[in-house]
């Protein structure tokens, strides 16, 4: 997820970001923003959220906790906000999405 400092909404989208850090993946125990799960997060001018984000694998059995979670935080940060999760499987999470943070927990470095 990249945050543009030039995006009249990047004030908004670095809060979204740090919100979302509290969302864990509850098989691996790390973050979904570390996870390289969420693509993008977009705010729009009539107060709906759009979240781009996958899991990491099409089979995931926890992915409707990980989505409640995405809706609850998001919720509870940006109350007046509509939220809008997008569940896309293009680009294909891989292992590289991880963040070095990420990895460190996983113990994959």
């Amino acid at each position: 997820m990249n945050i543009t400092l030039n995006n009249p909404y990047a004030k908004e989208q670095l809060k979204a970001q740090v919100t979302l850090m509290q969302v864990i993946d509850p098989e691996l125990g790390v973050n979904i923003i570390d996870l390289g799960l969420v693509y993008a997060v977009n705010f729009s001018s009539t107060a709906v959220i759009h979240i781009d984000m996958t899991f990491s694998t099409s089979h995931c059995p926890l992915g409707d906790a990980i989505k409640q979670g995405v809706m609850h935080a998001l919720t509870s940060a940006f109350p007046d906000h509509k939220i809008n999760i997008n569940i896309v499987w293009d680009p294909e999470w891989n292992y590289d999405m991880i963040s070095e943070a990420g990895k460190q927990q996983l113990g994959l470095d």
